[in-house]
């Protein structure tokens, strides 16, 4: 089993050397149904909260040059066969920092909780910030059932924004340029309006 905080600790830096900001590290099952595993990696650029391919690819050859210098080291962060996906958040990205609470506020988002607070284990709502009372982070949020509820940041086991549009009108998207340049193959169309 991978040591996920090692795996940070290891990585962050990377990204930050590149300019961003690590948002995730996890371990899960490869989508290639090889039975290996899939170590992703999260991040964005501070300035558009997102990543473009180039810097995916970027940040890819550094945390693969990293662990395979670790590893010549004899340190094997990840044991057995794995493959690196480096990606931007997306949209409906994952809340997984404190700050992400806040920068996100007036946004609607699901929460999963590891225990029970007021009576309920998964929330779904309107995010309210993020407010520190005697050292301990508490997310607030606007549930559709529940109201207002405030949830120790350490409770939350696992969160996202639900893709709204509002959330779209809110992101704005990195690179339009040549969109105006796509052509669309209306082909099928025209030939079924034909018959």
């Amino acid at each position: 089993m991978a040591d996920l905080a090692r795996l940070v600790e290891v990585i962050e830096p990377e990204a930050k050397a590149l300019g961003f900001e690590l948002v995730r590290v996890k371990m899960m099952p490869s989508e290639a149904g090889d039975g290996g595993q899939a170590l992703q990696i999260m991040a964005e650029d501070p300035a558009t909260g997102q990543l473009v391919i180039d810097q995916c690819a970027a940040l890819s050859r550094r945390v693969s040059e990293k662990l395979d210098t670790l590893e010549a080291e004899g340190e094997v962060l990840v044991p057995g066969a794995y493959h690196l996906e480096v990606s931007s958040p997306g949209i409906d990205r994952p809340l997984t920092r404190a700050k992400d609470y806040a920068d996100w506020a007036g946004h609607e988002a699901k929460v999963s909780l590891s225990e029970k607070v007021q009576g309920h284990r998964n929330l779904r709502g309107e995010l309210l910030g993020l407010e520190n009372r005697d050292g301990t982070d508490f997310v607030a949020l606007e549930d559709r059932k529940a109201g207002r509820v405030e949830v120790p940041l350490q409770a939350i086991h696992s969160a996202k924004l639900v893709l709204t549009d509002e959330l779209i009108a809110a992101t704005q998207p990195l690179d339009t340029s040549g969109a105006e340049d796509i052509i669309e193959d209306n082909t099928d169309e025209e030939e079924k309006a034909d018959d």
